[in-house]
């Protein structure tokens, strides 16, 4: 066997066993009012956690973290409320930078509109 394709079967061989691997609930806590405010939270064996807090139907917050198979914790919070699901993380793509000549574009447009006619 080529040594590229040992590695490959190594890294399979690894991969598998990690995804085979059992995950048992360490620690669990919830609690539900007759309001409807609720929260709850739980620690798993591989190290994940969840927890969340808010009301019903109305908004909530929270965060959850885990391991990425690259070995990088992973940490996401976010709200939930009339204005959406908004998470926050390192881990959550951006988009890049408005370029200036765009931002002094969108400026010149909006301070020199026209009358609706």
């Amino acid at each position: 066997m080529k040594p590229q394709t040992e590695l490959f079967i190594v890294v399979l061989l690894l991969a598998s066993s990690a995804i085979s691997q059992e995950v048992e609930v360490v620690e669990q806590e919830q609690n539900i009012e007759p309001d409807g405010t609720y929260s709850h939270r739980y620690r798993l064996t591989d190290g994940t956690e969840v927890q969340e807090q808010g009301k019903g139907g109305v908004s909530a917050t929270g965060g959850y973290s885990y391991t990425s198979p690259e070995g990088e914790v992973i940490r996401i919070t976010y709200t939930a409320d009339e204005n959406g699901y908004n998470p926050q993380g390192d881990a959550i793509p951006q988009p890049p930078p408005i370029p200036e000549a765009i931002l002094r574009a969108l400026e010149y447009i909006r301070t020199h509109a026209r009358p609706e006619q």
